[in-house]
């Protein structure tokens, strides 16, 4: 079950992107998924979510949102610039006015130098715009770091429709 806060935050993302007329798509290596059932949880949510690429082995990365490996391999995937590719092919896959993608290191392993756990590398793709990145590194456990990649999200996805 999802918290009663991200159900609260789903249901304000969608309102505001229902008000644009917006859809949108999701492309998720760290949570899982999660983005798009907190949405999804939401009753009516299928005139704003369109799909939801799982992309978590970098292999799917590369097959479902067209990521060149050699972008991975010299980035790696937990970056910016894999964020920012996954955000485009997402858009660029689907017929939506605005894809989020996440990339990270939810842990407890996974740490390298400079990317410790709790790294999170969001991408903002929109249709007409640049596409948008930013990063965070939450605090806590694996479970902790996806509930607050997941409520980062879809604020990041409300704040693209009220802009």
């Amino acid at each position: 079950m999802l918290p009663p806060k991200t159900l609260a935050l789903a249901a304000q993302t969608l309102a505001a992107l229902r008000a644009r007329a917006w859809r949108v798509a999701t492309a998720e290596s760290c949570t899982g998924g999660l983005i798009a059932a907190s949405l999804t949880h939401i009753a009516g949510s299928s005139d704003v979510l369109d799909r939801g690429f799982v992309t978590y082995s970098n292999d799917a990365k590369s097959t479902l949102l067209g990521i060149p490996p050699a972008l991975i391999e010299t980035h790696g995937a937990v970056s910016q610039h894999v964020a920012q590719a996954m955000a485009e092919g997402a858009l660029a896959r689907a017929p939506v006015h605005l894809a989020i993608s996440v990339t990270g290191i939810a842990g407890p392993g996974g740490a390298t130098p400079g990317k410790p756990v709790g790294l999170v590398w969001f991408g903002l793709a929109c249709r007409g715009k640049a596409t948008a990145t930013f990063s965070q590194i939450f605090p806590g456990d694996r479970a902790t770091i996806r509930a607050l990649t997941v409520a980062t999200a879809l604020q990041a996805l409300e704040q693209a429709a009220d802009a």
